[in-house]
């Protein structure tokens, strides 16, 4: 198992039931962690980890002799939003010398269609000195895990699969059917597969880019989404999405990997680059409307506190990957705003590192001007109406990013608002 994130760690205790398996990372930190029981990510218990078979190893000489790799690594975009492929290469690149003949290497990060026999091949064969297709095989099965959800985890979530040619579908079809329960997909072709992944996220980010467009309109008109939404929900076939900052290493990202394949084809989406135009900006759109409302309340001067709680892109993990919470709060900054952020889930070192951000202990977070409740985590919301009278200041207002919070609890002179 190369790569052990948030999909590779849980694939790898899953074939563990079944198979010998050495996860490799080349993060030393992380796999000294594991080793120990810890995960970070949350998604993998202590107990399970330290009874796991798995030999968790940071040197790429301790798989060789495997001849079924499974490769799990990030594939972000880079600041203008082009697929950035550089970690999937480096995977292919530290792969390929341990390679050898009747090998499979399955890849289960998100790519465009093509990807993989087009990036992933060519690199392999370099690497190797092996031929793709006939002294290794590739196979593709994309990953469905969705962090912090333990209704669905990997073994209850149809896994689609998918090989270079009929043996070597097979093959992954054999290894995924041992530790899926719910089953699994043979698709007709390594680009079939890569299509139906980056096609579910996209249409996941349109639907709610919808709820956004149209949270706007509410706004505007004077009544509140969530009624609308209510309203709406009543008849049978309306699906039931909500409006709201979009992040993460999947929906945020994964429609890009699609449109820069249509554009390199010579085609323009058109659907696809709107949705992701209007959820991109949603962070600054939720700044201007707070600094508007404080404006108008002449409550916006040099003394205005803003505090924003949750940094995660959802709730319930620590993933702070492409947080758009973190636009959130650079875009109250670039309003002469200091926004004071506090997320009980997250790694402070890890928030400063990555983002320049200094998070506050719950102490040290309250008597705030305005209260952004922006990721509502399960710790979060178990006291949030006892600790309500201390964060807000009287008069102050409340932004309820995902309407989880009764406003007619709020005192009288709080303002509520939400998306």
């Amino acid at each position: 198992m190369c790569g052990l994130g948030y999909v590779g760690l849980p694939v790898a205790v899953a074939l563990s039931k079944r198979f010998d398996v050495i996860g490799f990372d080349v993060d030393k930190r992380r796999i000294e962690r594991l080793k120990e029981g810890d995960d970070w990510t949350g998604e993998i218990e202590r107990h399970l980890l330290i009874d796991s078979p798995i030999r968790f190893t940071d040197s790429i000489k301790d798989v060789e002799g495997c001849d079924f790799f499974v490769v799990a690594v990030p594939t972000p975009v880079d600041e203008k939003n082009n697929p950035d492929f550089s970690l999937l290469v480096k995977a292919c690149q530290l792969i390929g010398p341990v390679l050898r003949p009747g090998c499979i290497v399955v890849f289960e990060s998100t790519v465009h269609p093509g990807a993989t026999e087009e990036i992933c091949g060519p690199e392999l064969e370099k690497a190797s000195g092996l031929r793709c297709g006939i002294d290794f095989k590739l196979g593709y099965s994309p990953e469905r895990i969705n962090p912090g959800d333990k209704e669905h985890p990997l073994e209850k979530i149809v896994k689609i699969v998918s090989g270079q040619d009929e043996e070597a579908l097979e093959i992954v079809a054999g290894v995924y059917e041992k530790i899926i329960d719910a089953g699994v997909h043979r698709a007709s072709s390594i680009k079939v597969a890569e299509a139906a992944k980056v096609l579910e996220n996209t249409q996941r980010d349109i639907n709610i880019a919808l709820m956004n467009e149209m949270s706007k309109i509410c706004d505007l008109v004077g009544i509140r989404t969530s009624e609308v939404l209510e309203a709406a929900g009543t008849k049978w076939n309306f699906l039931r999405f909500t409006p709201g900052l979009v992040g993460g290493h999947c929906i945020g990202v994964d429609p890009y990997y699609l449109t820069s394949k249509a554009q390199e084809l010579g085609y323009h989406p058109e659907v696809i680059l709107s949705g992701r135009r209007i959820n991109d900006g949603m962070a600054n759109h939720v700044a201007s409307r707070v600094v508007q409302t404080l404006a108008r309340n002449g409550r916006l001067n040099a003394q205005t506190k803003v505090g924003i709680l949750g940094m995660t892109f959802k709730e319930n993990v620590p993933d702070i990957r492409n947080s758009k919470v973190v636009d959130l709060y650079n875009a109250l900054g670039q309003y002469g705003i200091s926004p004071v952020a506090c997320d009980p889930m997250v790694d402070k070192a890890q928030m400063e590192h990555e983002y320049g951000i200094k998070l506050v202990d719950r102490a040290h977070f309250n008597d705030m001007d305005v209260l952004i409740l922006a990721v509502p985590h399960r710790e979060t919301m178990d006291s949030i109406w006892e600790d309500m009278p201390d964060l807000v200041k009287r008069g102050g207002m409340v932004c309820d990013l995902k309407s989880v919070l009764d406003s007619s609890r709020l005192q009288s002179d709080v303002l509520y608002w939400t998306l």
